[in-house]
């Protein structure tokens, strides 16, 4: 069975930013596990003062971002090959839909956070396969963090790519790491 859908991470992936997650996760109090998961839990009240001050950091950061070398040509390249890309990021919709029209970036399905469904869970994943009418050995993943891979992993997806950043892991089981969009063209092609 062939590859017929790439899904794609946002920050730091299609977009390189300079997030500072250990001082917004001290500033938010969160000790461990997800961000979302955390302020999810929180009482109304201070989960949104909470969330409203993650939003600021991630409005900053957004109006910062640049666009990831080699994505436009490589978006092209699947757009030419008939392979269908969905965008599954942890950022909400409003800086993604800032990101998609600054960087004129399109794509056959956007899921942000305000879906319920967000990384390290599967859940996104399993969304945009179960939209488009796919399976999980026909979905390739492409991020830069653990996140991504355990989203990927608990969806069932095999292909695995993760871009080299300062935010890699370690142990990436069965994820190919690569350092550029040219290198996971390379791979695809033998998919």
């Amino acid at each position: 069975m062939s590859v017929k859908l790439v899904i794609f991470d946002l920050d730091g992936t299609v977009v390189e930013n300079n997030y500072d997650w250990a001082f917004i996760r001290k500033t938010l109090g969160v000790e461990n596990g997800s961000i979302l998961s955390y302020l999810d839990r929180l009482p109304e009240t201070e989960r949104k003062e909470k969330y409203a001050r993650l939003e600021e950091f991630e409005r900053q950061q957004t109006r910062l971002a640049r666009l990831k070398p080699g994505i436009q040509e490589f978006l092209a390249y699947l757009r030419s090959t008939g392979l269908r890309t969905a965008l599954v990021t942890n950022n909400n919709r409003e800086n993604t839909e800032y990101l998609l029209k600054k960087f004129n970036l399109e794509f056959d399905l956007v899921i942000t956070r305000e879906s319920g469904l967000y990384k390290p869970t599967g859940e996104p994943f399993k969304e945009v396969m179960a939209r488009l009418e796919l399976k999980p050995e026909e979905t390739v993943v492409i991020g830069d963090t653990h996140y991504d891979l355990l989203a990927a992993e608990q969806a069932g997806i095999a292909n695995i790519f993760i871009l080299k950043s300062s935010m890699t892991p370690d142990n990436l089981g069965k994820a190919v790491v690569v350092n550029s969009f040219e290198e996971i063209k390379v791979q695809l092609e033998k998919l």
